[in-house]
């Protein structure tokens, strides 16, 4: 039943089209012919992203390397809704996030910062990098802290990394403060790419492999969702004590097949 009714998808990338590393990453098997498949379909789609280390437009040159149908317009990532908050409301940021991220702030103040932006950093969370962020914040009267995101861990080609979420934990706890995470599992993301798609939320799957970001953020926004058993995914997922997909499969894959034959 979980697959009927359906008008769009929104597609995690990092673990359900491919999997990320140092030299860019490789395609889940299956991923880019189902991409393909949802596109002639006529669903609407949208791929949603808490990637925070490349800006989208190389996000996206990256991932048309490697075969995937996909365009800068049809990606809702957290950098350029916190570019909207931050302008919206009067923030400059000091910026705790990956180089190849920075230009994607390039119009937005930083001067005499008086908040903190984090994303996944990679090699520039040393401990003088978050000690520096931490001085900024510590330093606030009221401390604003944005993270683009929250998650735990991620999969690369070479193994699990720690993501921007353990980091965000850290700088909670020194500052006293609660970070405001724009990408998922936020409402306001999936909010967001529900109405750039045109779609209801009771007539959209969300399908991931992160079962607290991905499955749960988009279920408490009234979306169906799938997890799937590639990047990240875990078998302990399917006993987790309070995210229960509507189903799971092995692949992107697997869900356009069952998907499209609901059509």
């Amino acid at each position: 039943g979980w697959a009927r009714a359906v008008r769009g998808l929104l597609l995690d990338v990092s673990g359900v089209l491919y999997d990320s590393g140092a030299d860019g990453g490789v395609p889940i098997a299956g991923s880019v012919e189902a991409v393909r498949r949802i596109k002639a379909s006529g669903l609407k789609l949208r791929f949603c992203t808490n990637e925070t280390q490349a800006t989208r437009e190389n996000f996206v040159k990256k991932l048309r390397g490697m075969g995937f149908d996909i365009c800068v317009s049809e990606v809702t990532a957290p950098a350029p809704a916190a570019c909207h908050i931050l302008k919206e409301r009067g923030l400059r940021p000091h910026l705790l996030v990956h180089d190849d991220l920075v230009p994607e702030f390039a119009e937005v103040d930083k001067t005499n910062p008086n908040c903190v932006v984090l994303g996944d950093a990679a090699e520039n969370f040393t401990y003088a990098n978050l000690n520096e962020a931490f001085r900024v914040l510590i330093g606030m009267e009221k401390p604003v802290l944005i993270s683009l995101g929250r998650g735990r861990y991620y999969k690369e080609t070479d193994g699990l990394k720690l993501d921007v979420g353990a980091y965000m934990k850290a700088l909670e706890y020194a500052c006293d403060v609660q970070a405001e995470v724009v990408g998922k599992p936020s409402e306001r993301f999936f909010e967001s790419a529900l109405a750039e798609m045109g779609v209801p939320a009771e007539q959209a799957i969300m399908i991931g492999d992160d079962i607290v970001n991905d499955v749960g953020g988009a279920q408490r926004c009234g979306m169906r969702a799938l997890q799937v058993r590639t990047g990240k995914y875990r078998p302990s997922d399917e006993n987790h004590p309070d995210v229960k997909p509507d189903a799971y499969v092995n692949n992107l894959a697997e869900a356009v097949d069952i998907i499209l034959q609901q059509l």
